[in-house]
């Protein structure tokens, strides 16, 4: 009998230990099913016969051992080690969270065979006539030309029912694939001609191969950051390297995508929370085995079994969304960063407005810093307005002088893109005879009014209510919305322009699957079209036709409690501009506001992101804020404010005592309740790094001990973006 120590999916920072039988055989890093209590579970294998084990008989036998070789190799468990560490989790839900859903579930691997699709003998036969009927039969038909294709592959632009009806007809079989390394078969379109600042980035790129580098490039809005992408990775393809390339939001997966398939003669694949548990699990197969040579994916990408990792792309590296907010608060870019180290491979941190954090780590040279200072095709930078609204008379939230300017860019067959970081119909609904208005009763916030639906919705805890047909506090049954969600411009704007095509997106508008893929495609169709919506405009999308883009308001981000609102206002405001003058005529960029004269906006105008953001580093510094301080956050949540205060008082008092630490807090959260509990936090600062730690490990192993951290939900945040 032998001691096997297992990471247990459990919010328990502690590992346990249980015995193996001597016809057990089991690798460090393989699942075992074992006993817990009244439940089994599955757990990692993470250390043979550790020294400080329990006595053998308290000890329970593991009940099964599902893998034979790890699903979690050597470089991956150091990674996750280091993670959990970091950020201060419980090692075993870290391990979980770097598994697929069927893993995690102790499915048999042998159970989920890849397959391929190739043409029969009857299908081989066949000619395009046969298919003149369906020309997604006959794309598919063509698609298996040259040879089998994996299952996976095809079903990222063929329907199953495509597949199906194919097969019913005996033109093409499914047979098992066997997983072996890819290779690279050349170019499917030859590469673009490089500007020489694309250049020089490729160059460095190619100069950091087979080692550890990490490297920012900034480019401006347009300046081709994706060919400096596809002509670095290609010498790596053919040398047989894989690539993984993290992007922050499922929107941008599918045209990435395409992009990179219509360059490379190789396997690339995609992983994002969409796909089925079967998909992802044959993806995360075909990266182990080598088989994959690219992949496409969001944050937990990070965590994919390469066989052969020659780089890791951070597309648009300074986007919250990166950041994962719940459970284990990871960063998929600064583990990204450690992943490349343990790799020996660079990584590359590519957008147009880098975050504060990256640029300091130019500053102090730990990052290469590449610079793409102009458009790829020689496109001007489009040009910034600011729309003063004091004293104008707005006509559905818009000056007439915005309505001016999109009146003619219409009449000239261009397209008016309008950015109004607001969905729904209106943030609330308030009574005309008393001035009340509807609230969340889970948040100290007010529900939205979706006309559509015909809700009042909490866009925070998800609370829905129907809409009341008199105020709950006088009884008058004079409602009316306030404010102006995109649902409300998007009904305005039909009015104002009844025979423009418009293309509304936001969260509610591409829910269902293919809804954000059919409006991007109807969007880069040329004609007048006016194109409405949410920060999901800001991500990357390449927009040929969008010659103006107005920013409905720009006042509901200048004044914010969180000290990290300038920086994401003053990026959102460069990549919202950003999709202006993309094609072969020049964009215009126009700023409502009250505020003309904020100095944030004045200086986004007239000197651009790079300047902005020197002298938000600068005020960093002298304010001994991040990334000049290192933070973590403690947050407490309880039905009574007070249990929260009394708790990150004790917390408080205790760290007090502890060195080269400031605090502050505890204080109520800008947003004090929400889901119905009332949430507090205490903020740590330290210019240590290393102090910080060791001052959380100390935090941690006394709190796991107060009676008061069982009445209450807590989390534990290093490095935390949302302050709220």
């Amino acid at each position: 009998m032998s001691v096997i120590r297992v990471a247990l999916p459990l919010p328990l920072r502690q590992h346990f230990d249980y015995l193996l039988s001597s016809d057990q055989q089991v690798q460090i890093g393989c699942r075992l099913r074992v006993p817990f209590g009244k439940r089994e579970l599955i757990g990692v294998a993470w250390q043979l016969n550790p020294a400080d084990h329990y006595p053998l008989a308290q000890l329970k036998p593991v009940l099964s051992v599902i893998d034979n070789l790890p699903v979690l190799n050597d470089t991956l468990r150091q990674l996750l080690t280091f993670a959990a560490e970091y950020y201060h989790h419980p090692l075993g839900e870290v391990l979980t969270a770097a598994l697929p859903a069927l893993l995690r579930e102790g499915k048999d691997l042998a159970d989920y065979q890849q397959y391929a699709w190739q043409l029969t003998t009857a299908g081989a036969a066949a000619s395009a006539a046969d298919f003149k009927l369906s020309t997604r039969q006959l794309a598919l038909w063509q698609a298996l030309q040259d040879g089998a294709v994996p299952a996976i592959e095809l079903l990222t632009s063929h329907s199953r029912t495509t597949l199906n009806q194919l097969a019913e007809k005996g033109l093409i079989e499914k047979n098992i694939l066997p997983l072996r390394p890819f290779s690279q078969r050349g170019l499917k379109q030859p590469a673009l001609q490089l500007t020489p600042d694309q250049a020089l980035a490729v160059t460095a790129i190619n100069q950091a191969a087979g080692r550890f580098q990490s490297l920012l490039l900034e480019g401006v809005t347009g300046s081709g950051k994706t060919e400096v992408y596809l002509q670095a990775i290609a010498p790596l393809l053919d040398a047989g390297s894989q690539v993984l390339v993290i992007v922050p939001e499922i929107g941008l997966t599918p045209q990435t995508l395409s992009r990179f398939q219509s360059r490379f003669q190789a396997p690339v694949l995609c992983w994002h929370s969409n796909l089925s548990d079967t998909e992802r699990l044959s993806c995360w197969q075909q990266t182990q085995a080598g088989s994959a040579a690219i992949v496409i994916g969001t944050r937990s990408a990070l965590f994919l079994p390469f066989a052969r990792l020659g780089l890791i792309i951070i597309d648009e590296e300074h986007d919250q969304s990166l950041k994962q907010q719940d459970g284990f608060r990871y960063h998929a870019r600064d583990l990204a960063i450690k992943r490349a180290a343990l790799e020996h491979c660079p990584v590359v941190l590519g957008s147009a407005t880098p975050s504060l954090e990256s640029l300091y780590n130019c500053q102090q040279q730990r990052f290469v810093h590449l610079s793409l200072h102009t458009r790829a095709a020689g496109q001007a930078m489009p040009r910034y307005q600011l729309v003063d609204l004091k004293q104008q008379v707005l006509q559905f939230g818009l000056a007439s002088q915005t309505l001016q300017f999109m009146q003619q860019q219409l009449q000239q067959g261009m397209q008016v893109m309008l950015f109004l970081n607001r969905r729904g119909f209106a943030p609330a609904l308030s009574c005309q005879e008393c001035g009340w208005l509807t609230e969340c009763h889970r948040c100290s916030t007010f529900t939205t009014y979706h006309k559509q639906s015909r809700q009042l919705v909490c866009h925070h805890c998800g609370a829905i209510k129907a809409v009341p047909r008199q105020c709950k506090q006088c009884g008058s049954a004079r409602l009316a919305p306030v404010g102006q969600g995109t649902e409300q411009l998007e009904e305005n704007l039909q009015q104002l322009f009844p025979d423009i095509a418009i293309t509304r997106l936001d969260r509610d508008t591409t829910r269902r699957k293919g809804a954000l893929a059919s409006a991007l495609d109807s969007i880069n169709q040329s004609g007048p079209r006016l194109i409405l919506g949410t920060q999901m405009l800001a991500k990357g999308h390449h927009f040929p036709f969008v010659t103006l883009v107005v920013i409905v308001d720009v006042d509901g981000a200048l004044y914010s409690s969180d000290f990290r609102a300038p920086e994401q206002l003053g990026q959102l405001l460069t990549q919202v501009a950003g999709r202006a003058g993309r094609g072969s005529n020049p964009g215009t960029v126009l700023l409502q506001t009250h505020y003309p004269e904020h100095v944030l906006l004045q200086d986004i105008i007239h000197n651009g992101y790079a300047s902005f953001a020197r002298s938000a580093l600068l005020e960093r510094q002298h304010t001994r804020l991040p990334p000049y301080q290192h933070l973590a956050m403690f947050r407490a949540e309880a039905l009574q404010s007070a249990l929260c205060q009394q708790w990150l008082t004790e917390l408080a008092s205790l760290a007090k005592t502890l060195p080269g630490l400031e605090l502050l807090g505890p204080l109520s959260c800008p947003m004090e309740k929400r889901a119905g509990k009332y949430r507090w936090q205490l903020q740590i600062y330290s210019s240590q790094r290393p102090l910080l730690h060791q001052a959380l490990n100390t935090l941690l192993a006394a709190l796991q001990s107060w009676p008061l951290s069982r009445q209450l939900k807590w989390q534990l945040d290093v490095d935390p973006i949302d302050l709220s």
